[in-house]
């Protein structure tokens, strides 16, 4: 697998541990005119501290933030742990139906707010993932080919989903899905 999609890292940790399994994506400035697209429908996460700040997330979120920031690697260095299946994905053209997914997610209510507000297009996308951890973490050189504003990223090299186990099991990931569904309907 090559292609990475570019997440806050304290996001990417959520994802990982299972507290949530959705993604809100807008698109970054580099993804022109159409922004976000769902290009890859399996994909290993890129956690990033670009962009981050520890009060967009909620109070828990910004304790394990906390717990999680002296760990991470270096700017030189990309950590990638999992990879993520797309189980579906919506466009969200209200910001209630955005509104509706609180408790779903680690983001604060104004940053959702205005994640959707900006740009032209008046909408967010909803991906609802089925995350796996890789069997152990891979290290890999941070390359300026990867910087930028993007959700997209090509890796410079395959890293194998082999052997990747989810970090939900099946009852307990059809549960969060089934959640989620319940907020967008």
């Amino acid at each position: 697998m090559r292609f990475a999609f570019k997440e806050w890292a304290i996001v990417t940790d959520a994802l990982g541990r299972g507290a949530q399994i959705i993604i809100l994506r807008k698109g970054g400035i580099a993804e022109g005119r159409g922004g976000f697209q769902l290009e890859h429908p399996e994909f290993l996460f890129f956690p990033t501290l670009f962009h981050q700040q520890r009060e967009s997330v909620l109070p828990a979120a910004q304790l394990r933030y906390d717990e999680i920031a002296p760990h991470l690697p270096g700017p030189d260095v990309l950590q990638v742990e999992y990879f993520a299946r797309v189980v579906e994905w919506r466009q969200l053209d209200s910001l209630a139906a955005a509104e509706s997914l609180r408790g779903q997610h680690i983001w604060r209510d104004e940053v959702i707010r205005e994640r959707f507000e900006w740009g032209r297009n008046k909408n967010i996308f909803a991906l609802a993932l089925r995350v796996f951890r890789l069997p152990h973490a891979i290290k890999l050189p941070m390359l300026p080919s990867y910087g930028g504003c993007k959700s997209w990223i090509e890796l410079e090299q395959d890293i194998s989903a082999e052997n990747a186990i989810p970090v939900l099991n099946d009852a307990q990931f059809e549960e969060k899905l089934s959640q989620l569904r319940k907020c967008l309907n």
